[in-house]
């Protein structure tokens, strides 16, 4: 069996969603001929069984600074020197913006460069010791890359680098503009060496390969595991329950519009108050709270804060809705969600709406796994039909189609497998 070398930040027991691709890849690798080891950073709870882990040390840089100043490292700078913060950056206090300038340059190119050290001795250490065949290292964080980068020039191990997101091409790449010159200089010189790049869709391929001008950029989508989700049926809620689950990134997944909608439906008593819940599983956050006073939806609109996946799954499949925000970002066509992914397996209907549609519509009409609503009044649209249907049948019946099946983690691996067989030969 080939041997693959997976440098992974994000690795269960973490509970991100950008812990599952490297996780899933490695669990299915073997199944196609290929023998996974993890380089990742070492977690206080029980990592996952059957999959070879290398766990390094990690140092947390801006939390050692915290210290050494006298501030509590586990809070943050604002909420300890009193300074107000805004989800939009241009509307940052110069104060903001100076604590911002100087937590990009300290944690150049990310906050996880205390593991870069770590994670080469540790890589070398097993290196030094067993041949691999192939190292794919996932982003972000990007000094996953920049690990892989050291290992290929010292051994010439062939090398992929795989992006869930993009690293200075990304949307949501706010920094200074000095740094942002320095940072894509620091992107064009490390995968200068790399034998091959992936993305998770085609727009983000196309980016790529004009950037970097390489021919071998590939596509292959995060996915969702069929194991998370038993066929057998589960109870689904009383009331007409939308959920979302994950993080909405200080504002940036905004909610809303919905808020706004629901809001002036229970107006208009075109739907009942009492009959329906949403639900965040979420950060509990000062803005949320306030958006969801804001349209005097306190009884309806409750933030769980964050839970165990184990229970996010349950919270999903039992929900008659799940609801996807993406980021209002012009051109950010190929901008898809991990969670959209997790919500087909989950087996209920989506509707996700924010940003300009691209990748997420496009996969929502493939595979009919819901709606994406564009504009105020589509999303009215959407929600009253979905609601109507609840009221009447007493759920809401999801119309998935086969087309998913692409999309479980065991397809996706076999797509992944074929491009290691293709670089490495």
């Amino acid at each position: 069996m080939k041997k693959v070398l997976i440098i992974a930040y994000f690795f269960p027991p973490q509970q991100t969603i950008g812990s599952q691709r490297p996780y899933r890849l490695a669990k299915y690798f073997p199944k196609y001929g290929w023998g996974p080891t993890v380089l990742t950073a070492k977690r206080i709870e029980n990592k996952p069984e059957g999959i070879n882990i290398i766990e390094t040390e990690y140092k947390d840089i801006v939390e050692s600074i915290k210290s050494a100043i006298g501030l509590n490292p586990n809070k943050g700078i604002h909420e300890q020197l009193g300074i107000e913060t805004s989800k939009n950056f241009k509307y940052l206090s110069w104060k903001s913006k100076l604590i911002k300038l100087l937590r990009d340059i300290i944690q150049f190119p990310d906050q996880q460069r205390g593991w870069y050290k770590y994670a080469i001795q540790s890589a070398c250490e097993f290196l030094s010791k067993e041949e691999v065949d192939i190292i794919i290292s996932t982003s972000p964080p990007a000094t996953s890359h920049l690990i892989a980068g050291k290992l290929k020039q010292k051994y010439n191990i062939p090398w992929i680098a795989d992006l869930r997101d993009p690293w200075t091409q990304n949307s949501d790449y706010n920094k200074f503009g000095f740094i942002r010159y320095f940072e894509k200089q620091l992107e064009l010189n490390t995968f200068s060496c790399a034998d091959a790049l992936v993305t998770v869709t085609d727009p983000w391929v196309e980016d790529l390969k004009m950037l970097h001008k390489k021919e071998k950029v590939f596509c292959v989508a995060n996915g969702f595991d069929e194991d998370d989700f038993p066929k057998m049926p589960i109870k689904l809620t009383d009331k007409f329950t939308l959920t979302y689950t994950g993080q909405l990134y200080n504002g940036k997944r905004d909610p809303s519009l919905l808020f706004k909608v629901v809001s002036q439906l229970i107006q208009e008593n075109k739907i009942n108050k009492d009959s329906v819940e949403i639900r965040f599983y979420v950060p509990k956050e000062n803005w949320l709270i306030e958006e969801i006073k804001e349209f005097n939806l306190e009884r309806i609109v409750t933030v769980h804060g964050l839970i165990p996946r184990d229970e996010v799954l349950i919270r999903q499949r039992e929900s008659q809705l799940l609801l996807l925000l993406l980021w209002e970002k012009e051109n950010e066509d190929g901008l898809c969600p991990g969670k959209l992914y997790e919500y087909f397996g989950a087996m209920r209907p989506i509707i996700a709406m924010g940003g300009y549609g691209g990748v997420v519509k496009s996969l929502l009409e493939k595979t009919n796994a819901g709606k994406f609503s564009e504009s105020e009044e589509e999303l009215k649209q959407v929600l009253l039909e979905y609601y109507n249907e609840f009221i009447n049948n007493r759920n809401i019946v999801c119309s998935s189609n086969k087309y998913i099946d692409n999309y479980t983690y065991a397809s996706i691996t076999e797509k992944y497998s074929n491009i290691l067989n293709t670089v490495v030969s």
